[in-house]
């Protein structure tokens, strides 16, 4: 890892910890989850927005008016608009999309759930992510929330990712593993 992703890292990990124990004392982490999503969809959308997180060039005041009016407007939990406010006060806006992460995990493992990162090569349908979650979650023995992203270049199958444990089923992982061997012999 490299020493700015730690340090984000562990920044976001303090700030994640904080809105984390307030908004679970208060009974609100299922709108700090439904939080998040809008948060991912907008930073996702956004190149401004990204760039107010990320640009030395704007102030901590113009940093922190901007984020906070924008975590009104979108209606997020007032610890989680406090947070941002405060981590725009303090220069530490770059850190949001870790936050974003740690939070999240921090949710997975007060609901007992884990989240497996899944490949495909083409969109996987509701039946079918549902029965990969089931599966996963006979294997794993915790719920499992699915988060699918489609890469054509798999050509076939999956790649799963859940923890420290990776299926790689994919057919361009099978033909790689091929041509690995043909070469060996040949």
């Amino acid at each position: 890892m490299s020493e700015s992703a730690s340090i984000s890292s562990g920044i976001a990990e303090r700030y994640a910890a904080a809105v984390f124990e307030l908004v679970k004392e208060a009974n609100g982490l299922s709108k700090l989850e439904a939080n998040l999503d809008d948060l991912t969809a907008a930073l996702e959308g956004s190149a401004e927005l990204r760039d107010l997180l990320q640009s030395p060039v704007y102030s901590r005041d113009a940093q922190g008016a901007a984020i906070t009016a924008i975590a009104q407007k979108m209606g997020l939990e007032a610890s989680m608009t406090n947070v941002l406010g405060l981590m725009a006060q303090k220069r530490r806006l770059f850190a949001v999309p870790q936050l974003i992460a740690r939070l999240r995990d921090k949710i997975a493992d007060e609901k007992g759930e884990v989240t497996a990162e899944v490949v495909s090569a083409t969109a996987l349908s509701a039946a079918q992510a549902t029965k990969l979650a089931e599966t996963l979650k006979a294997n794993v023995g915790r719920d499992v929330k699915i988060n699918a992203t489609v890469d054509e270049s798999l050509i076939g199958g999956l790649v799963v990712k859940v923890g420290s444990m990776m299926i790689d089923t994919s057919v361009a992982s099978k033909l790689n593993s091929l041509q690995n061997a043909m070469k060996e012999v040949g």
